[in-house]
């Protein structure tokens, strides 16, 4: 049994304890801008093989590990991984994105979802997270990776990456009800995989409503909010001690919302300041980000610059600190250690 002294900081933070600094992971850490992480896709360039077969998804979760020793390491999957156990099959194209044809759009194709078992549909999902926990003990925290009821039915519903989401608002202002079915069978099947993953060794889960942004505030009450608090709920009755972790692009419309999810940390874009956004939250709320994905682009005198103002405003007082997206495609890789040195050697006067 690990001793409370002995868990690693991210995992101290997010439980709502002191650490000396804030810790540090990025979203998309493992991707496209490492040369390590090109070679391997060159090889194997289906995106659902890499991250659907243990040792490649494994290997790829630990490239920025070996490279940076990041106080996350999260697991390489994606948003629609468990959608096939749900009797929906998606495909994701290179350079195109995910791709689900035909697109759910009739209640016969609502009525045909099937409940989550990811014992038999996941099962690469333990067989990686528990080689993740293996691998780095008690150096860093492993989070789990879930994609959010909105934004799973959006993909689904769309058939494909989106620019204006005409077809689920068009569901959910004409047949709401068909909407909230699929919602509701959604945000089930996503509260047993956040078990599942918590069961294979997963000590905190993030869940990605990537798209719940472009939702009015009114709108996001009404169809995002709601699926979102079923899902935590139901994960808090048989693991009230794992935190979650919330996070929604283009969420400064409806922060104060996220707050009442019941999430125990919000993740802030970088279209929010820090502190105002915790202002807005309220002052105990934890919360994740905030540094803009593009300042890793600019010189190492300008991203010390804003690593450490991030790091002021959250004031080393339940802030886990991160990209306020992912980490770009052709981000230099010296960037990103850059980034994790200047984090790692910060103090809080």
């Amino acid at each position: 049994m690990t001793s409370q002294s002995e868990l690693p900081c991210l995992l101290k933070v997010a439980r709502g304890e002191s650490v000396s600094r804030p810790p540090v992971w990025l979203m998309r850490q493992a991707g496209r801008y490492m040369k390590e992480y090109r070679e391997l896709r060159e090889k194997y360039p289906s995106f659902r093989e890499r991250s659907e077969n243990p040792d490649l998804a494994i290997e790829i979760s630990l490239q920025p590990w070996r490279a940076f020793q990041p106080d996350g390491v999260i697991l390489f999957s994606d948003i629609l991984t468990p959608l096939p156990g749900m009797g929906i099959d998606f495909d994701i194209v290179e350079s195109k994105g995910p791709v689900i044809d035909p697109p759910i759009r009739t209640q016969a194709q609502v009525d045909a979802m099937r409940p989550l078992d990811p014992e038999s549909s996941l099962p690469f999902i333990k067989t990686i997270i528990k080689s993740l926990r293996e691998e780095v003990g008690n150096q860093s925290t492993v989070l789990g990776f879930v994609g959010a009821p909105w934004t799973l039915a959006a993909y689904a519903i769309e058939g494909q990456t989106s620019k204006n989401y005409s077809n689920i608002k068009g569901m959910a202002f004409q047949d709401p009800q068909l909407l909230h079915q699929f919602l509701s069978k959604v945000a089930d099947a996503i509260a047993i995989y956040v078990r599942y993953q918590i069961d294979s060794g997963a000590q905190v889960v993030q869940m990605f409503d990537s798209w719940a942004g472009q939702l009015s505030p009114q709108d996001y009450e009404t169809f995002a909010l709601p699926y979102q608090k079923r899902m935590v709920e139901q994960v808090k009755q048989t693991h009230p001690n794992t935190p979650l972790i919330l996070y929604i692009s283009g969420s400064a419309g409806v922060l104060e919302r996220m707050g009442r999810t019941g999430f125990d940390i919000i993740s802030l874009d970088w279209t929010v300041d820090l502190a105002e956004g915790r202002q807005r939250l309220g002052q105990d709320a934890k919360v994740q980000g905030n540094v803009d994905p593009g300042v890793l682009f600019g010189s190492q005198d300008f991203i010390r610059d804003r690593v450490l103002e991030t790091i002021r405003k959250g004031e080393n007082r339940g802030h886990i600190l991160n990209l306020g997206h992912g980490v770009l495609p052709g981000t230099p890789e010296d960037n990103v250690r850059h980034f994790f040195e200047v984090a790692k050697e910060a103090t809080i006067e």
